[in-house]
């Protein structure tokens, strides 16, 4: 299914501000009869979220996030929504739209705080989704590489203007790391560049890690960096 038909899915659902148990049956059918179900579940969840937008603007923000919460209930085991995941240990591979899925899907599921260490941001969808977690309040800080954010294209200087905290390495060797910390919890990693040619076209990969001692050296580094380029 593209967006748009996920789209009228999910209103359709909306109409009353609340998932039938038929409703809920057929969400459930759709993903897993898809060809890859758990990356239908991303698209879903985040086309849910950036509708829910809209939705605040026209009923009460409880009534938005309980259908968000139902929505999310009858796409994942209630065991699992909270983390957005169906397991510990996740691998993702590209060409193909389940690591931006994926990365839009845990912007959007954040809580509190994401720490990203990326060498250049120049997805939109990525960037939509990171501006949409520092809209609701999530605190967001960006380690980046100084001359991939003056690319054309780069989402950097767009994310900085709207208030994201970003540091860039200023240095003469490269700030190369691809990883993102969520919630101080979950870590992204890997091969994958948040670019839509590393979306699109590359052979790449992304694996997602709960680790507690992987995520508490990754956040080591990250704030070893953060440091750095004050």
């Amino acid at each position: 299914m593209n967006d748009a038909e996920i789209d009228r899915v999910l209103i359709e659902t909306w109409d009353d501000q609340q998932l039938s148990r038929a409703e809920r049956k057929a969400l459930k059918g759709i993903v897993e009869d898809a060809g890859r179900p758990d990356d239908e579940r991303h698209r879903f969840r985040r086309r849910a979220f950036e509708l829910a937008t809209g939705f605040l603007t026209e009923a009460p923000s409880g009534e938005v996030l309980a259908w968000l919460e139902d929505v999310v209930r009858a796409l994942w085991p209630a065991s699992q929504a909270a983390a957005g995941s169906t397991a510990d240990a996740e691998a993702l591979f590209s060409p193909g739209g389940a690591i931006v899925e994926r990365v839009a899907a845990m912007f959007d599921a954040a809580r509190h705080a994401v720490d990203v260490c990326v060498f250049t941001i120049t997805d939109d969808r990525i960037a939509r989704a990171m501006n949409r977690a520092h809209q609701r309040g999530v605190k967001l800080r960006v380690v980046t590489d100084d001359d991939k954010s003056h690319d054309l294209g780069s989402d950097v200087a767009k994310l900085e203007q709207r208030g994201v905290r970003i540091r860039d390495d200023r240095s003469d060797v490269h700030m190369h790391h691809k990883f993102a910390i969520f919630d101080g919890n979950r870590v992204l990693t890997g091969s994958y560049n948040w670019t839509r040619s590393a979306n699109d076209h590359n052979f790449e990969n992304a694996v997602v890690l709960s680790d507690p001692g992987l995520v508490r050296q990754f956040q080591t580094e990250f704030d070893r960096l953060w440091d750095t380029f004050k």
